[in-house]
């Protein structure tokens, strides 16, 4: 019997897989094999949270050196081919090259804890929108940690897992004080359509799409991203 989930996951795999075999038409035979490294790099069981390559090593699958322009153009090319599926993104702060895949709705509501989500949603609205280079812990604490039973230790759980999967990173203040950035990876984790229906439910009224990426700074992420 097939029901309609397995039907809508054949029709998904076919599309998939044509997906990947766009690549072909828009990148070179090299550039398709360092697409390949940097997607078998970017797994959480391969490299822990080291996850993707270096730019010079990137630089290096492609036979080119420091060449902004092509470079550029080849993130924005795998991105115009299989962007349905994958983003590849570069994180400038840890100058390595990630490949990040798309999860369906359904399955993104199991893929982190409430506290977890709270929190990376708390530190993307102080950095993303208020522009504050780290978050500290203390704040994180006063925000959420009177809300629930033991919060300081489900804080501190919250933080390693969005540690483990590469979302933030210690930020070195003072052997007082802890503090975490976002990375690149923390940045792209949440959706247009994510962050619209957030910022709806909070404001209580209905938004352009162009309201909420101004609300989030984010025309200037896909200027870069050559996206738009």
């Amino acid at each position: 019997m097939t029901t309609e989930n397995q039907a809508y996951e054949e029709e998904h795999d076919d599309l998939s897989l044509n997906s990947l075999q766009t690549l072909r038409s828009v990148l070179t035979t090299r550039e398709e094999q360092a697409f390949m490294s940097i997607l078998f790099s970017s797994s959480a069981t391969i490299r822990a949270n080291n996850f993707g390559l270096p730019r010079k090593e990137v630089e290096k699958l492609l036979g080119v050196s420091r060449e902004d322009n092509y470079f550029h153009s080849f993130l924005s090319r795998v991105n115009q081919a299989v962007g349905r599926y994958y983003r590849l993104i570069y994180d400038e702060g840890r100058d390595q090259v990630v490949v990040m895949l798309r999860v369906p709705a359904r399955s993104a509501r199991h893929t982190l804890s409430s506290e977890a989500l709270a929190v990376l949603l708390f530190m993307f609205y102080q950095q993303e929108v208020l522009k504050h280079e780290y978050t500290l812990l203390t704040q994180l604490l006063e925000a959420f940690g009177h809300e629930v039973m033991k919060g300081s230790r489900r804080i501190q759980l919250a933080i390693d897992t969005l540690r483990k999967i590469g979302a933030l990173e210690n930020q070195q203040l003072s052997d007082k004080e802890d503090a975490y950035r976002l990375t690149a990876i923390g940045v792209h984790m949440f959706s247009d359509s994510f962050l619209r229906r957030m910022v709806e439910f909070s404001h209580s009224n209905q938004l352009s799409k162009e309201d909420v990426m101004k609300f989030f700074n984010r025309y200037n992420l896909y200027e870069r991203e050559g996206l738009l």
